[in-house]
């Protein structure tokens, strides 16, 4: 695909976005950027989300993780229903009664300020340097595809494609990403599709044939039983239980969406058919992972040393086709910008509300500082997509997971003691519970894995909120104690 092509493509694409978000931004003011004035209609929340939770990490690096751990992954996508269910019936009620703008809202009322900006902090620092790594992927296409012809050097792809961003998100905020979230989410699922039918038509396979080349392959192993494995079942499906609850529930960005809808029961009700739609989605991009391979033993085609690029490199190779390239691009870019896009928003609400008393402030001054808080995180993102191209040596998807290990366990220690433990906490001491935890994860980790061969994996998410959990449990004191002192 040439790269005149690949840009009028792109061009396009961000016209329609940006004509969206205009229609979409009349009126609106500091609480439609918020809330969208919880108006949202349920089932545009979960076909939107879908594209919001999978981003391009999951378009490229899930099918090419299949040639080093088979269909595993699959493992922790049925943990997904355990903490989903979790989040439909424990979280989003208490978000809903609590009537929350930003969710961690609730840990001031249960604990008090340090940690309410404790767990707000983690979010920021978690949802920033994941949105951005999953930005990463999507610029690396577009300089690939786009910009190395034009000679434009990769900080700049980087500016642009933020600035994109920026355009169409700044007066709108999540009302506006709600529908584009929705339309880069068909992207998405129709490029997916499209690859498989035209891996298909390449080898010659009818849809039965397809069905059978997948479930025969070596690579549709789901089930891993060796203990020391990082993938073993428990550690995987435990893993996508608390990954869910955490990575959704406990992070603004997912639970912002869910909180425009106008009632708890139709936000329910969103939750369970995301559920559904993102077990066949992630079925169909794991399969999309064994036809690759497939496709390049067949014709003989070298396994790139990291796997992110076999799907790249084969789609805009010429491979398939240009309509597999063209649908490649929008499905990549899709990807990203419905993840990225409605993170850069929920950075901004999280630090707005959490962080700068919004409420005392008159609609002009919010308006003027959530502009200059959204172009401040557009920065952000710049600057870690620089530092993590020059550092990273790994799949983008184990990068994801490996921050959202460190960075999201005290977010689950925190809810998980202010829920079901009713001991007050020290307050003043919880930020430091929150910090020592995800050090302390990261030296247990280490000497299991030298000392025992054992390694976490995705469930050190799990140990870093237990460590978290018992920091808060000897900082706390017996209610009984409390009351009688009082």
């Amino acid at each position: 695909m040439s790269s005149t092509l690949a840009l009028t493509i792109l061009i396009v694409y961000f016209l329609v976005l940006i004509l969206i978000s205009i229609y979409t931004a009349k009126g609106a003011n500091t609480d439609t950027f918020f809330t969208a004035n919880r108006q949202s209609p349920w089932y545009l929340v979960a076909f939107g989300m879908i594209g919001t939770s999978i981003s391009g990490v999951t378009f490229v690096s899930v099918p090419g993780a299949v040639g080093k751990i088979q269909f595993s992954y699959f493992q922790v996508v049925l943990g997904y229903a355990v903490g989903y269910w979790v989040i439909a019936t424990v979280l989003m009620p208490m978000y809903y009664r609590l009537n929350l703008i930003s969710i961690y809202g609730y840990l001031e009322k249960r604990f008090g300020f340090w940690a309410y900006k404790t767990g707000s902090g983690f979010f920021l620092l978690s949802r920033t340097i994941g949105s951005a790594l999953r930005m990463y992927v999507a610029v690396q296409v577009l300089q690939l595809v786009i910009f190395d012809d034009l000679k434009i050097p990769f900080e700049l792809t980087v500016l642009i494609a933020m600035g994109l961003i920026f355009v169409y998100t700044f007066k709108g905020g999540v009302k506006t990403i709600i529908v584009t979230d929705t339309l880069q989410t068909f992207f998405l699922l129709t490029a997916l599709v499209m690859t498989i039918y035209l891996i298909a038509k390449q080898l010659n396979l009818t849809a039965g044939e397809v069905f059978t080349t997948i479930s025969e392959s070596p690579y549709s192993k789901i089930f891993v039983w060796e203990w020391a494995n990082k993938h073993h079942f428990v550690k995987d499906f435990l893993s996508g239980a608390f990954i869910a609850m955490t990575m959704t529930g406990l992070d603004q960005d997912l639970m912002q969406k869910n909180l425009t809808c106008k009632s708890i029961g139709e936000a329910q009700k969103n939750m369970f058919w995301f559920y559904v739609v993102l077990v066949f989605v992630n079925l169909l991009f794991l399969s999309l992972g064994v036809l690759l391979y497939f496709y390049s033993q067949t014709m003989n085609i070298p396994i790139p040393a990291n796997t992110d690029d076999l799907y790249p490199s084969l789609a805009l190779g010429n491979h398939f086709g240009t309509l597999a390239a063209v649908t490649f691009l929008l499905g990549i870019t899709a990807a990203t910008y419905a993840s990225s896009d409605s993170a850069l928003t929920a950075l901004t609400t999280a630090f707005c509300v959490d962080f700068l008393k919004f409420e005392n402030r008159t609609e002009k001054d919010k308006t003027r500082l959530k502009h200059w808080v959204h172009i401040g995180f557009t920065g952000v993102f710049f600057i870690i997509i620089i530092i993590f191209r020059a550092i990273n040596s790994q799949e983008i998807i184990s990068a994801v997971f490996n921050v959202a290990g460190y960075t999201y366990g005290p977010l689950l220690g925190l809810f998980a003691f202010g829920l079901y433990m009713k001991r007050p906490v020290t307050d003043k001491y919880i930020p430091f519970v929150c910090v020592a935890s995800p050090f302390l994860t990261y030296g247990i980790e280490e000497f299991m894995k030298y000392n025992f061969s054992f390694e976490f994996g995705f469930s050190k998410l799990m140990l870093n909120g237990l460590i978290t959990f018992t920091g808060l449990l000897i900082f706390s004191k017996n209610q009984d104690t409390v009351l009688k002192n009082s």
